[in-house]
């Protein structure tokens, strides 16, 4: 059974990954082949075409498909002969944009790969955060992951990477360095490391399965405040428990509000957004989806919240999905206040399908509204205060990721001022109320 996952308007561009659980879809429209025809089209381009077809056919979101004859499509794509798999993925890339819809999408094998890492917040590596010094231009390690095979190995933050299984990172993107560091679970790796005060070494490292951290936290003391900031970038499917752990923690070290940053968040899976929604909200409507046959699904809170303290919510454009599924939960719900500028404006869901070669597909299934019932596509959310960075403020923060959240950041600072007033009347003594005859002063 596929997993529903709000792609965001990154999949246009470039996709991410994900542990989505997909399905192999066979033929329900089978060509009148004879059995001899019929094992060669099993074995050519055109049975992928064939699967990615019929997923549409049982599952697009718009039975009208667009005003498109989707039937004519099918015998278009297999009436065709195709010099190369690259070829017959063209053809089916061409027929889907006839839907008019950019996230209904295919995607070859490497494209579905990285989408299946990235969701499911696991890949195979060993565990290390990489930037390019901007002085120095060479590759860098931020930090080592916990408990990976680098912070075993003894890597450190500051480290420089030369070279990887022998081949110099010298002009290498993160991106490029990141596609040799990553791959088949048990396979050894071998970085060639710079460290001030030594020679040049050489490190051998296991790659193992590496969860990646998709929320940052910490403590932020305003003004005899305490503010407990957490950071999600991506709702992957280790998101929730790590909310769960970055609230859990927080709620021990006394905080008193706390700031959740979505901006820059491009949403993700679907349940992971219904899960975080409920770990803030103890009661009322999350979310309502629709699907092709006007059905519709209401997803309520169920008494699990974590916390009642006071909520901050920063977005901005780059917001989308999953991050507004939540951010419109928390705002109907009268859970917290927004504060940004407006949210990117996406009210699907997609379902994601591996097809037989190992490509995939990405399918619009549903729409969804926010409890208060608002269409937010092509919209968005709108903060209760909006605040918006000027360009040197957003080159200031991009330049240096450490100012994000802290008084540096204007959006952060303005959620913690609407935090601030909220916090003080939770924490105003109650007036004393004096018995009748009692005098409001005593010698």
């Amino acid at each position: 059974m596929n997993q529903p996952i709000c792609l965001s308007r990154l999949l246009q561009a470039a996709f991410y990954g994900g542990a989505i659980a997909a399905t192999t879809t066979l033929s329900l429209f089978s060509p009148p082949f004879s059995p001899t025809a019929r094992a060669s089209f099993q074995n050519s381009p055109k049975a992928v075409l064939d699967e990615a077809w019929q997923i549409v056919n049982r599952e697009y979101v718009d039975t009208n498909f667009n005003q498109v004859d989707w039937l004519a499509v099918r015998q278009e794509l297999l009436s065709q002969d195709y010099s190369s798999t690259d070829a017959a993925y063209t053809a089916l890339r061409q027929a889907l944009d006839q839907l008019g819809d950019p996230y209904t999408r295919f995607l070859d094998p490497r494209q579905f790969q990285a989408l299946t890492n990235q969701t499911s917040g696991e890949l195979s590596g060993v565990g290390i955060r990489l930037q390019v010094d901007d002085e120095t231009q060479v590759l860098t390690v931020v930090e080592p992951l916990e408990n990976s095979p680098a912070s075993e190995a003894g890597i450190q933050s500051g480290d420089r990477i030369l070279a990887i299984d022998g081949r110099s990172t010298a002009g290498m993107t993160v991106e490029e360095a990141s596609k040799l560091i990553q791959g088949e679970v048990g396979t050894q790796i071998t970085l060639r490391i710079d460290r001030d005060g030594r020679a040049a070494f050489n490190l051998d490292l296991i790659r193992a399965i590496i969860e990646v951290p998709n929320v940052s936290y910490a403590v932020r003391q305003e003004s005899g405040d305490r503010i407990g900031y957490i950071r999600l970038t991506e709702f992957s499917s280790h998101a929730p428990e790590q909310m769960q752990a970055a609230i859990e923690s927080l709620l021990d070290q006394n905080v008193d509000a706390f700031v959740l940053d979505l901006r820059g968040n491009p949403g993700g899976l679907l349940q992971a957004s219904i899960d975080i929604s409920r770990m803030w909200i103890d009661t009322g409507s999350i979310v309502r989806t629709v699907d092709r046959n006007g059905d519709s699904e209401d997803v309520a809170a169920n008494h699990t919240a974590l916390t009642q303290l006071p909520l901050a919510v920063l977005v901005d454009r780059n917001s989308a999905s999953s991050s507004e599924i939540l951010t419109g939960a928390l705002k109907d719900n009268n859970r917290a206040v927004v504060v940004g500028t407006q949210t990117f404006g996406k009210a699907l869901v997609q379902s994601v399908h591996s097809l037989s070669d190992g490509s995939g597909l990405a399918v619009t299934v549903a729409h969804y509204y926010t409890p208060s019932g608002t269409d937010i596509s092509h919209r968005g959310i709108m903060p209760d205060i909006q605040v918006s960075l000027t360009n040197q403020e957003q080159q200031t923060l991009a330049a240096n990721q450490a100012l994000i959240g802290t008084n540096a950041d204007p959006q952060y600072q303005q959620a913690v001022t609407a935090l601030q007033s909220t916090i003080a009347r939770r924490t105003a003594p109650s007036p004393v109320r004096l018995s009748v005859g009692q005098d409001a002063e005593s010698n």
